[in-house]
């Protein structure tokens, strides 16, 4: 999650430029830069590791001159928080430059490309790839705009962009690909601004117009042009934000946790940022305390939760077992110190605690602290009390979630929780290279997937219209999908207050069954894993009695259509990632169930953020 600004028009660029990013550096402080064109024409880059104020030292108060520039503000993902790594980017003759967040699936077979053709690169990410691009569509006499949208049909991912160019001196253009990332506009008087967030907009402007996947914008001082990615020209008119505080950081969305939804591609590259390393396909956990030997030794993992992040720790169960082959077990923090746990020093026990202060959770970690158990521990803030119990932290980084019912918290503790079993998987030996490889792999094209099916929810408000008036859901899953299917349950009750359960599908039969009629809907996770035949089978049963079968199924499986009431489509991936996928069509149909019944949706009622007593 990288922060970006860009300026142009009559006022001296740099100045507003730095100050935009110190708005933004919460994005983003392992390395900060500028770039300014001055008024003679020649671009000045000034870039460097470290946080912002150690870019400011350099220019020590020399400030490029010009009125139009763009910076930025970094979290790596690829290669290290560098000087050479800094954004913004430059091409070979350096006409173009460029910030960028986001990641480029593609990377490796542009680079090889644009080296075979010529192009010296001067760092090791995957966003230089991009002026060298606009460098070769330029040289083939496209315009300045014309090349940034050539380029933007050429990467791969969800990414969000903003360039300028010597050639082309007074526009910046910027785009959109995928739904990671944001790109607001904003509208001043003489002058035009973009920024990745709202926030470092505000001291310049309340008019503001946001960039949609597959959009670009043309930027001067005397407005804003949008297209397509094609060069369609898009109709887009600027709206007013109202300059109360929590307004302006709801932005575009009219609820906190369809805000927080909406981040988690881009949370989610954040959560991968140097963690998942896609030039060595491998993953480097730099804060998980235990040795290669120690992680040997350990005879078995438990995993602590409540709530949301005890369906996080179902999930990485099976991960841990079919991954890392070492048993392991979740368990509800609350009843855990109550029966005596049979645990030593060869047990890892990995709490799960967002906020870091669950007391439930904290009881649980003491317990096993006085048995001698080794432990690690996921929050999304350091410092806190399970950070401090623990002997190694792992941050989610999902940022600042305000909205009670946990979205992007879960998804980001999931996905930490993914990297973790894939860390263990590798160190001991339980991961072949081509296996590991592909899993890796995969996670790059992870954010652009989730931003796909954030695209268009009308979808679920149809969902929503026909079913917020039933008083009671069932949720089945099965293997990684059935604590997905209790996710799912729970967020429903949570925001809706409508009655729902989740329940493993091969447990149906066993009780839930009796519950089934016209009146119940049945919420069915399906994807086309090895256990679709299995859930198809539940799905009849459920059709059999006369119920109504909400389905989540992959891409293309056109057999659950005909068998279904409705479906919901997430992309195909592999097995292991399918439940970050699913994560996503849960909270969507909650939140809009929850809208459509009148519900409270960012403070629903007796819930509260963190539960900080038994």
């Amino acid at each position: 999650m990288c922060g970006i600004i860009g300026y142009v028009g009559q006022r001296p660029a740099a100045p507003i430029l730095l100050d935009g990013l110190s708005t933004l550096e919460y994005r983003g402080y392992d390395s900060a830069g500028i770039a300014v064109i001055s008024p003679s024409g020649q671009p000045e880059v000034h870039r460097t590791s470290g946080k912002l104020s150690r870019l400011k030292e350099s220019l020590d108060g020399s400030l490029p001159p010009g009125t139009i520039g763009i910076g930025h503000t970094r979290w790596a993902t690829h290669g290290g928080p560098t000087d050479y790594n800094a954004h913004p980017h430059v091409d070979c003759g350096n006409d173009v430059m460029v910030v960028h967040n986001g990641i480029v699936e593609n990377y490796v077979e542009l680079r090889r490309e644009l080296i075979e053709n010529g192009h010296e690169f001067s760092s090791q990410t995957d966003a230089e790839c991009i002026p060298h691009l606009i460098e070769t569509f330029m040289r083939d006499e496209y315009s300045f705009e014309e090349a940034v949208r050539k380029t933007a049909g050429r990467i791969r991912g969800a990414n969000a962009v903003v360039v300028i160019s010597k050639r082309d001196p007074g526009k910046i253009v910027g785009f959109k690909v995928g739904n990671a990332g944001g790109i607001v506009v904003g509208y001043g008087e003489g002058e035009m601004l973009v920024a990745s967030d709202l926030p470092a907009l505000l001291p310049h402007t309340r008019r503001v117009a946001y960039l949609a996947g597959g959009e670009t914008v043309t930027v001067t001082e005397a407005g804003a042009h949008y297209t397509s990615i094609d060069g369609s020209p898009l109709p887009k008119t600027p709206t007013h934000v109202p300059y109360d505080a929590l307004s302006a950081a709801k932005g575009e969305f009219k609820h906190f946790m369809l805000k927080e939804i909406h981040e988690q591609p881009e949370t989610i590259i954040d959560t991968l940022r140097g963690r998942a390393l896609f030039d060595t396909m491998s993953v480097d956990l730099d804060d998980f305390p235990f040795s290669g030997a120690e992680i040997k030794g350990f005879e078995r993992v438990v995993l602590l939760g409540m709530g949301t992040s005890l369906h996080a720790a179902m999930v990485a169960r099976t991960w841990m077992e079919s991954l890392a082959r070492i048993p392991a077990e979740a368990d509800n923090s609350s009843e855990f110190r109550y029966r005596d746990p049979v645990i030593d020093d060869r047990t890892l026990v990995i709490s799960v605690c967002q906020s870091g202060e669950t007391a439930d959770t904290l009881a649980a970690m003491e317990e096993a602290a006085r048995k001698g158990a080794r432990q690690h521990t996921l929050c999304n803030y350091p410092g806190t009390q399970t950070t401090r119990i623990a002997e190694g932290t792992t941050l989610i980084r999902a940022g600042l979630e305000i909205g009670v019912a946990a979205s992007k918290t879960f998804l980001c503790s999931l996905t930490t929780l993914y990297l973790l079993s894939l860390h263990l998987g590798m160190k001991r030996g339980a991961l072949s290279k081509e296996r590991s490889d592909k899993l890796v792999g995969e996670l790059a094209q992870l954010p652009n997937m989730l931003g796909s099916m954030l695209s268009d929810e009308a979808g679920y408000e149809a969902l929503a219209h026909r079913y917020s008036k039933h008083h009671d859901f069932l949720f089945l899953g099965r293997g990684l999908n059935y604590p997905m299917a209790m996710e799912g349950a729970l967020k429903l009750k949570e925001i809706s207050y409508i009655h729902a359960e989740g329940y493993p599908a091969g447990e149906m039969k066993h009780g839930p069954i009796s519950l089934i009629d016209e009146n119940m809907p049945v919420v069915a996770l399906i994807p086309r894993d090895g256990l679709y035949e299995k859930m198809f089978n539940n799905i009849n049963e459920v059709k059999a009695r006369g119920g109504i079968v909400i389905a989540i199924a992959t891409e293309g499986d056109d057999e659950i259509a005909s068998k279904a009431d409705d479906v919901i489509y997430i992309p195909a991936a592999s097995a292991e990632i399918t439940p970050m996928l699913m994560a996503i069509p849960l909270q969507l149909l909650a939140y809009h169930i929850a809208v459509r019944r009148g519900c409270d949706v960012d403070q629903p009622r007796n819930l509260a953020k963190s539960v900080t007593v038994e």
